[in-house]
């Protein structure tokens, strides 16, 4: 048995070691950042430690417009992407010709490049010299007025935001949901048919269940996942997201390092933390509420 546990440290090893070079020692180094003051990349030297950086940060109007909009897009786009995916996965399941070449279509956002897909939200949203875009082509025929939701109102860049990260992010979640919908006992199924229980009922009661530790994954993974946005903001707004009014977090923390207002590694650690703060807090709230919603067969 002695022998069994050396070896199997042994295999570890490597994985230890790659664990603690990019992440263990990053996290270290990025906490320690956090709390020097006035601290100079150059010369490696600091004025003090305290908790300067945090508070200044905190009172930094464009960490708090990040913090807003980043609470937003998470707020909106996990639930919006995780129910739309549910019922796309539902209807998937429920179709037997075409499915894989159906299957294929919703999974091709998923494999197309970030950007270019964000240069394709931009010309169906962003008003030109030749057209208005074809949205607001929508709008003018549906009787509206044309919106700029690349450069206009908040809101309206804020709503192509969101349906940007929902259309990227739908794709994987399809592909687990149906994968999870397909793997339900079909026993459970024929059992209810046989007591003529209702589709909404067989939903709520067989297959919701049967996916749940699937859609937990896919809340978790979503939450995690919209705090760490940036690139979406960048491919729709371009890199002077401060000026456009919607920086994300993450954008924030990269700016302070390398943007207009770079240079600032001990700021950016900061926000760093916080934003490690707050993406812990969240998953272990859904943790908690996962024990007596989440049904392991």
């Amino acid at each position: 048995m002695e022998n069994n546990n050396r070896k199997a440290w042994l295999y570890l090893l490597p994985a230890i070691l790659f664990l603690a070079a990019f992440m263990v020692y990053p996290l270290i180094d990025v906490f320690i950042y956090s709390f020097e003051e006035g601290y100079n990349f150059a010369s490696q030297t600091s004025f003090g430690t305290g908790w300067y950086n945090f508070s200044y940060v905190l009172h930094d109007t464009y960490f708090l417009q990040a913090v807003k909009n980043t609470m937003l897009l998470v707020v909106i786009t996990v639930p919006v992407s995780t129910v739309l995916a549910i019922l796309i996965a539902l209807g998937l399941s429920s179709i037997k010709p075409l499915r894989k070449l159906y299957q294929t279509i919703y999974f091709l956002p998923y494999v197309t490049n970030t950007l270019a897909v964000g240069l394709v939200f931009m010309i169906l949203f962003k008003p030109t010299a030749y057209s208005d875009g074809l949205v607001n082509l929508l709008i003018n025929w549906f009787g509206g007025s044309s919106v700029d939701f690349i450069d206009g109102p908040y809101w309206a860049k804020m709503f192509v935001l969101c349906f940007y990260t929902i259309w990227v992010v739908l794709p994987f979640k399809i592909l687990l949901l149906t994968s999870a919908i397909a793997s339900v006992d079909q026993s459970y199924y024929n059992a209810a048919k046989v007591d003529g229980t209702s589709s909404f009922r067989i939903f709520y009661k067989i297959t919701l269940p049967m996916i749940s530790p699937t859609i937990f994954y896919l809340v978790i993974t979503g939450f995690i996942g919209a705090f760490k946005s940036y690139s979406d903001a960048v491919a729709l707004f371009g890199t002077d997201l401060n000026a456009a009014g919607m920086n994300t977090i993450v954008g924030y923390v990269y700016d302070m390092l390398y943007g207009d207002s770079g240079g600032y590694p001990s700021y950016a650690s900061a926000a760093a933390i916080i934003l490690f703060v707050i993406v812990l807090t969240i998953t272990v709230i859904n943790l908690l509420v996962s024990r007596k919603h989440v049904y392991y067969s």
